[in-house]
């Protein structure tokens, strides 16, 4: 089974969080904060959307940064991920 977003959405898989701090420092699985980073699994097909032409600027592949709060997450298939809007994503990591 596979997400195929819609509209102006898409599919992020979130990248592993930090397990040590710059100085060494290992922390626990509830200190660490959730990465804001993902990789983009799946993009919708644009199009108008709310009466507004919107093109997609990511494609499959990039790792981007989304915001702190945006999306729904989903689990398939024993794989968590996260659908959010394009305007959601603030930058392309390269």
């Amino acid at each position: 089974m596979k997400l195929v977003p819609l509209g102006d959405r898409v599919v992020l898989k979130q990248l592993e969080a930090e397990e040590t701090t710059k100085s060494g420092i290992v922390l626990p699985g509830q200190a660490q904060e959730k990465p804001q980073q993902a990789e983009v699994i799946a993009v919708g097909p644009g199009g108008v959307v709310e009466g507004k032409e919107v093109k997609m600027e990511v494609k499959v592949g990039n790792k981007v940064i989304y915001s702190k709060y945006a999306g729904t997450e989903v689990k398939l298939d024993g794989e968590e991920y996260i659908i959010v809007k394009q305007n959601d994503i603030l930058a392309i990591v390269e």
